[in-house]
């Protein structure tokens, strides 16, 4: 899946537009990676337990997003965005949004 922050694929005409899709997923620290991350902050620089986290969070809602894009027929997502809000303590929600569109060579 083709997918760009900008609003236009260089190279590539955008022939059919799927409106806005997203992709979503709800992530929360367990009390073992708090602890770890916790020593982790004693001697600083990167907490990479929190890193592998917000990665994978990142990544499973980009997935998801795809999956919406193709179940619309989409082969690119243009104007890709991420958000994050704390659903409650220790618990964050990660969403991946775009426009799905349908693009092709450029003549």
């Amino acid at each position: 899946m083709q997918n760009t922050t900008a609003f236009t694929l260089t190279g590539f005409r955008v022939v059919r537009e799927f409106g806005t899709v997203r992709g979503l997923v709800v992530r929360s620290r367990s009390i073992i990676g708090n602890i770890g991350a916790g020593l982790q902050t004693i001697f600083g620089g990167d907490i990479t337990l929190y890193t592998e986290l917000c990665e994978r969070a990142r990544q499973d809602a980009f997935e998801r997003l795809c999956q919406h894009a193709a179940a619309l027929g989409a082969n690119a997502i243009i104007g890709l965005r991420y958000d994050a809000t704390e659903v409650a303590a220790g618990v964050t929600e990660v969403l991946c949004y775009g426009t799905a569109v349908q693009v092709e060579p450029a003549s």
